[in-house]
């Protein structure tokens, strides 16, 4: 009988561990290093989190049809102090995420990715550009990028643009 409590009690705790799920830390990710730049102080951000499926009936069993929208996301300052949580839509049924406007500068992302992954990454803001984070697996690449230009997730998705290359180019 002891035996069988020390299965069960092994398996909680590994039931508890493996759902408090530390979030994957990625590279810095900053603007398209070759995209267009506006004349404004600030930057924008848009983040393509994971998709949520959404409902008027809450998905209580009803046949109402359901679409999909980015999850909600955090922006953090280098300290870690919470700057702003981001509702991610900008309609009712839009699936577009929203932009967000943001002084030039870096900060911290922590955002839902597809399967469930919790991210964590540094995003880099630049005047009159935007910065956009893909999570949601549906990134299309432009032809002829260099895979040393992106950042990626651990299963090999893009993720978006790598700080670093924008720094190449003699941006910032």
């Amino acid at each position: 009988m002891k035996s069988v409590y020390l299965f069960l009690g092994t398996g909680l705790v590994l039931l508890l561990v493996g759902c408090s799920s530390t979030p994957v830390a990625l590279a810095p990710v900053g603007p398209n290093p070759v995209g267009s730049q506006r004349m404004a102080s600030k930057g924008e951000l848009q983040v393509f989190s994971c998709l949520d499926e959404e409902s008027d009936d809450q998905n209580q069993g009803s046949q109402d049809p359901v679409w999909y929208q980015h999850s909600d996301y955090n922006i953090y300052n280098l300290h870690g102090k919470l700057l702003k949580r981001v509702n991610n839509t900008i309609g009712h049924y839009e699936q577009t995420p929203r932009r967000v406007a943001l002084p030039a500068g870096r900060y911290i992302v922590k955002a839902q990715a597809n399967d469930d992954l919790q991210v964590k990454l540094p995003v880099t803001i630049e005047p009159g550009r935007t910065t956009r984070v893909h999570l949601d697996d549906n990134w299309k690449l432009p032809a002829g990028t260099q895979k040393r230009e992106l950042v990626y997730m651990p299963n090999g998705n893009p993720v978006g643009w790598s700080a670093e290359s924008t720094k190449e180019i003699g941006i910032n």
